[in-house]
């Protein structure tokens, strides 16, 4: 992931399907679970009405921006591959197999983007996928289940989708007929879900921790804005990894603030919100948002409270729409991964698991950071496909024993 960050939810796994050894990390998390990342398309009446903001905090630790700065070294560059386990006949793992993947919803394009990840690796080795669209409602999720049951697919995949545990009867029927019921892309790593075989994970806390390493950087005396939606299950992590940056290496200067608007509230109050807290404090020299889609409505209230140059805003998820931004100088910094390498990194992992060959949960899912000197690379406009390089694709290949 670039530099020398170590979590603290992070260890090595080695996992053997095969052989029955598996070695999975306690789970601390699960019970928080409230929703999905499916809320991209859909309204959940928990969400509640109101925007929260937690008390401004003061980073605690002495500054350390060498060690900001060496965790950010070299994420601006084209990423590289990094294998999964040893190489395999895939092929061979898979003749007569076919995996279904059923995203939290089918109309949202971070989900369309892996499942089209995992379309093209289907392709490249020959088996049969197929993705259950829907508009991220349980009693869809459940048809879903019942078609996978149906047509005796080898793997049931909910990419990004909802509590694994309001699905329990269903999974629990899928894996009486011996089908494997997975989660990816769904929480950081560190965590392990009930109910399903595995959960295949991507590092939202190191996410949390590089956007805090930017500002630390970039502006030791900072006061920043937090943009969260604490419904989605990978914002606690986000969190911890924000605030633990800062707290730890920040210095005693920095200020931070976080303000939660749930994700069917985006359009009508990121941006009353960003301006209100630049109004409420002159000092505000950046925002940071959790899920960079928020930005289209921050740089609009930067602009509208007349301080462009002096607010700063950065994502995470490099987003093409929001990449744009960054090339046009509205948004300072955008950082992620790239959606349809997830696609081939979980297809990678989920014909392990079919073929008992040994595997890691933790999604190795490179991060890369876009600014205003690199943003073009990602094409103009930008573009999922662009970006990340093209040799990651043959690399999988070489690994599955195509080339």
């Amino acid at each position: 992931m670039g530099g020398s960050v170590t979590t603290t939810r992070e260890r090595d796994i080695n996992r053997e399907k095969g052989s029955g050894m598996k070695i999975k990390r306690n789970w601390m998390l699960a019970l928080l679970l409230v929703v999905s990342l499916a809320l991209f398309a859909v309204a959940v009446a928990a969400c509640g009405g109101e925007e929260g903001a937690t008390p401004t905090e003061t980073a605690a630790g002495g500054l350390d921006q060498a060690h900001a700065q060496a965790n950010l070294e070299g994420l601006e560059n084209i990423p590289a591959w990094e294998e999964n386990g040893p190489d395999f006949n895939a092929k061979e793992v898979m003749a007569g197999k076919s995996i279904l993947s059923i995203p939290g919803t089918g109309s949202e394009t971070f989900y369309q983007e892996i499942n089209r990840g995992m379309a093209d690796a289907a392709k490249a080795v020959g088996y049969e996928f197929k993705a259950w669209n829907n508009q991220g409602q349980i009693t869809q999720y459940q048809q879903g289940i019942a078609n996978g049951i149906t047509r005796g697919v080898a793997l049931i995949d909910m990419v990004a989708g909802p509590n694994p545990e309001t699905l329990g009867a269903q999974i629990e029927e899928a894996q009486g007929e011996g089908i494997l019921c997975v989660t990816s892309h769904l929480t950081g790593h560190g965590v392990e879900l009930p109910v399903v075989d595995d959960n295949l994970t991507t590092d939202y806390e190191m996410a949390g921790r590089l956007l805090a390493d930017w500002v630390i950087v970039k502006d030791p005396k900072a006061h920043v804005l937090v943009v969260v939606s604490d419904e989605i299950l990978s914002t606690e992590q986000m969190r911890f990894g924000i605030s633990d940056e800062f707290d730890t290496y920040g210095g005693p200067d920095i200020e931070y603030k976080f303000v939660n608007v749930p994700i069917p509230e985006w359009g009508q109050k990121v941006q009353t919100v960003t301006q209100s807290e630049i109004v409420a404090d002159p000092d505000l020299t950046y925002v940071l948002a959790i899920y960079d889609n928020m930005l289209h409505f921050v740089v609009p209230a930067i602009e509208a409270a007349n301080a462009v140059g002096q607010v700063k805003c950065i994502g995470y998820n490099a987003t093409p729409g929001v990449v744009d931004l960054v090339r046009e100088g509205k948004v300072e910094m955008d950082v992620g991964d790239m959606l349809n390498w997830a696609g081939w990194a979980i297809a990678d992992a989920e014909m392990r698991m079919i073929g008992g060959i040994e595997y890691d949960p933790q999604l190795k899912l490179p991060f890369r950071i876009f600014t205003a000197d690199n943003a073009e690379e990602m094409g103009v406009p930008a573009d999922f496909s662009k970006g990340f390089g093209d040799e990651w694709q043959a690399s999988f290949r070489q690994s599955w024993g195509l080339d």
